[in-house]
């Protein structure tokens, strides 16, 4: 457990930790943390999505020094920056590619939590959360992708805007007040890019919150189980947990790295680098990868209301997720037939993002439909009625026994497991 009699060693760090005790916040929620003793690669992603938000908020700040927000001049300026900001080519890929990384890493995260029950009780508050800030995250990403006023930027944002024309009532004030007139123009422009500057530092927040309400229950572990309150099953968050999470995001950057020095084009799209005319719509209009699966989602009901409810209730229904998986155990890894289930979603998500990526026409629409629906019968249907039917395998009582049961010398493992503690 974390040491709630930490003193700082200097004079001047006792001084201020007995006014502001800010360094006993740090040692007992980071260098001390107790932190389950098993926790595999999969869950060093939290600190890499942490990185990614600091990288985009520092760079977001760099640019906006340099960015137009006016219709007339912001594809200028954003050809500015790329060819006469110093170094502005790179702050610009970086944090282009960084939304897309950004997005990479919170499906992994969430996917995660998905295998490992990791939003059952009792942390559903934190999993609620996690939910906001992924909503924050795509109407951070969609504003941002508005702002170079290309050709996809500006029949992207007239296209989305409009489905908000579709909410009875109040749907055509709701688009005006968006655009801050009757078409996408320059008050929209203005309106988004101050939108886009906002909402990262109240992702920070939610972050900060969310790592809180994490902290209060503690971390979930592979085996999906209680730990025991001895502390014989966690280990300091410092310096074990530091050293992977700093290993996998080395790893992560080379990988960032490569897309930005050698593919920073790729995750985007071409007609970006045309400046955006209202006379002339694009062939196909498509929004970034990391959203694809919501529009396709959006695209299979003809109705525009039906698309509309449809594709935000696919994200939604994501934060109902503790209270419609009615399985007592945490873990697929104890879990067969929901494991098989996990993986069908996983391939359906993937089928979603590609449809959304092809046009909206022949064989493209009839497995998109079927696509969505699966999505929806898996969260509505199957989750619940697994969880009843569903046979389990047997739970260890301790994360140490799965991690040595089975080991050729149990000796050995005895004092590992000791080493460990």
């Amino acid at each position: 457990m974390s040491d709630t009699n930490y003193k700082p060693t200097s004079a001047f760090g006792r001084w201020f930790d007995e006014r502001l005790p800010l360094l006993t916040l740090f040692n007992g929620h980071l260098m001390q943390y107790p932190t389950p003793k098993n926790l595999n690669y999969w869950w060093t992603f939290g600190g890499i999505l942490t990185f990614c938000l600091v990288t985009q908020i520092i760079t977001g700040i760099v640019l906006a020094m340099h960015y137009t927000a006016h219709a007339d001049l912001a594809f200028s300026s954003v050809e500015h920056i790329m060819r006469d900001v110093n170094y502005g080519w790179l702050i610009r890929y970086i944090h282009a590619n960084g939304a897309s990384m950004f997005f990479l890493a919170v499906y992994i995260h969430i996917f995660r939590a998905l295998f490992y029950g990791s939003y059952k009780s009792p942390r559903e508050v934190i999993w609620i959360l996690g939910i906001i800030i992924y909503l924050l995250m795509m109407a951070a990403a969609f504003m941002g992708y508005v702002l170079p006023w290309g050709q996809m930027s500006f029949w992207g944002a007239t296209v989305i805007t409009n489905l908000f024309s579709a909410i009875p009532l109040i749907g055509e004030s709701i688009t005006q007040w968006l655009w801050g007139g009757y078409s996408v123009d320059n008050p929209t422009l203005n309106r988004f890019f101050s939108l886009h500057y906002l909402i990262p530092f109240l992702i920070l927040g939610l972050v900060i919150l969310h790592i809180w309400a994490l902290h209060v229950p503690g971390n979930n572990n592979p085996v999906g189980i209680d730990l025991k309150k001895d502390g014989s099953d966690t280990v300091p968050f410092h310096p074990y947990i530091v050293i992977k999470d700093l290993f996998a995001l080395v790893i992560f950057m080379i990988v960032f790295a490569g897309f930005v020095f050698y593919a920073p084009n790729v995750l985007g799209h071409s007609d970006n680098y045309i400046q955006a005319d209202p006379l002339v719509t694009p062939s196909h209009i498509v929004p970034e990868w990391y959203l694809l699966p919501f529009y396709a989602i959006l695209r299979s009901v003809p109705d525009k209301l039906g698309g509309v409810i449809l594709m935000f209730s696919a994200i939604l229904i994501l934060a109902a997720l503790p209270w419609l998986d009615t399985s007592k155990v945490r873990s697929a890894v104890f879990r067969p037939i929901y494991k098989q289930f996990f993986w069908i979603l996983v391939i359906d998500v993937l089928v979603l993002g590609y449809i959304g990526a092809m046009p909206a026409e022949g064989m493209y629409v009839t497995i998109g439909r079927v696509a969505t629906v699966y999505y929806f019968v898996h969260f509505l249907i199957i989750l619940p009625i697994l969880g009843f039917t569903e046979k389990t395998k047997p739970i260890p009582t301790s994360i140490a026994d799965p991690i040595f049961t089975g080991s050729g010398n149990p000796a050995f493992a005895k004092k590992i497991d000791k080493d460990l503690q």
